[in-house]
């Protein structure tokens, strides 16, 4: 089939794991082949391959695109209001829609590329496929937290700022997400009322890994963290459970990036001469050197690519109780899971792991055995099967085409 294949971000921009799993993503749709168009804001308007893939970038059609930049707050305010249904986004759209004359479009994620995409694509008759990486939809901050602290359900402020972007959901024919958590918190609060839902998990290109690892006997344990050094990933629980291992043998291995004032508070709570800080790290190069990984978020993840990368490797993963982390980290099976936030039980599971052998090559070869359930053929095959059934979805209740829908 011919998808359309809209992105909140695609590389070679990289601010995090969206625009990697969006790149995997058109490359096991193309792999399955379809005939593949991939459409992105950018700086400048421009046709570009990349790793075979055709990319469309066009021209911001709100105030700004790249949101990871400090702005003025009037800007800001412009940029979360027209998120909720942008008229400049809708006939750029419709023109890219139209272009192409694909059999769906299938947006991964909605920032910039806006949900007034899925009301263009209904007033041609296209069909919507929805691939969900965050909580935007629902929350401004995309994280369902406010001064730290996870958030039930939707603040006013947060509803307020959602209205259109809910509303627009109605025009999606099937939505997906990479974990049962993040589908369900959208569902449950009214959103995508006309569409099916599917979880599929994100993929990883191979098995890095060939065996289980064996415990480390003759030097310590290397516990590894990478991630962007927020609070959101709790990079500071992991620094606080280090501060009450205190001469346990651990060696910590942190990778990844913060700002300046970040960074000096977080690096004071690790061992100085136990630790290593990595600053950006390839996950190639970075898990064949650690034993272990902590993913401590305090927020939901809607996934945890890391958490699946370090099963590539055989790595087993403390988690965070949390989200999807909890659903990709299996207690006792490929890894161990902890209360969020909780420093004094994350310590006590790495106290655990590194004085039980035995429990820590059952979960390497745990890991090892659950990278095979994300291999990207499996994955695929997975999302082949969601388009062909949102199709079908659309089809037996779509409208009439060519129908304007109001913004």
């Amino acid at each position: 089939m011919r998808v359309l294949m809209a992105c909140a971000a695609f590389p070679p921009f990289v601010d995090g794991g969206g625009p990697i799993s969006a790149l995997l993503l058109a490359k096991m749709l193309q792999e399955e082949g379809h005939d593949l168009r991939v459409i992105n804001t950018a700086d400048a308007a421009e046709h570009d391959t990349l790793e075979g893939i055709e990319v469309h970038r066009i021209r911001p059609t709100n105030v700004y695109w790249n949101y990871r930049r400090p702005r003025p707050a009037w800007k800001k305010l412009a940029w979360h209001a027209l998120e909720n249904g942008n008229p400049r986004a809708y006939a750029a759209m419709r023109r890219e829609i139209r272009a192409f004359a694909p059999d769906i479009l299938l947006t991964d994620s909605i920032e910039n590329i806006n949900v007034a995409s899925w009301a263009a694509a209904r007033s041609l008759g296209v069909p919507v496929a929805h691939t969900l990486r965050s909580a935007f939809l629902m929350c401004w901050r995309g994280v369902m937290q406010k001064n730290g602290r996870n958030c039930d359900g939707q603040c006013t402020t947060c509803w307020m700022a959602s209205l259109g972007k809910k509303y627009f959901t109605r025009y999606v024919d099937g939505v997906c997400g990479e974990t049962r958590d993040v589908i369900s918190r959208h569902v449950e609060r009214g959103y995508f009322p006309n569409a099916l839902s599917r979880c599929i998990p994100g993929a990883i290109e191979e098995t890095a890994a060939t065996a289980p690892r064996t415990a480390p006997s003759k030097r310590a344990m290397r516990v590894g963290f990478l991630g962007v050094h927020t609070r959101f990933k709790g990079l500071d629980v992991l620094g606080r459970a280090a501060e009450r291992l205190g001469d346990c043998a651990l060696e910590f291995h942190v990778a990844g990036t913060g700002t300046a004032d970040d960074e000096k508070a977080l690096r004071a709570q690790f061992p100085r001469d136990r630790t290593r800080f990595w600053g950006w790290a390839d996950p190639q190069a970075f898990f064949p050197e650690v034993d272990v990984l902590v993913f401590p978020s305090i927020g939901r993840e809607a996934f945890g690519r890391v958490a699946v990368e370090a099963f590539a490797h055989a790595v087993p993963v403390i988690g965070s109780d949390l989200g999807g982390i909890a659903e990709t980290v299996e207690p006792g099976h490929n890894g161990l899971l902890f209360a969020p936030g909780d420093a004094d039980a994350l310590a006590d599971s790495l106290r655990r792991l590194s004085a039980a052998p035995d429990l820590y090559e059952h979960l390497s070869l745990g890991a090892l055995e659950s990278a095979q359930t994300y291999l990207r053929p499996r994955i695929a095959a997975l999302y082949t099967a969601f388009l062909e059934d949102t199709l079908r979805r659309h089809a037996r209740q779509a409208p009439a085409p060519h129908r304007e829908v109001a913004l």
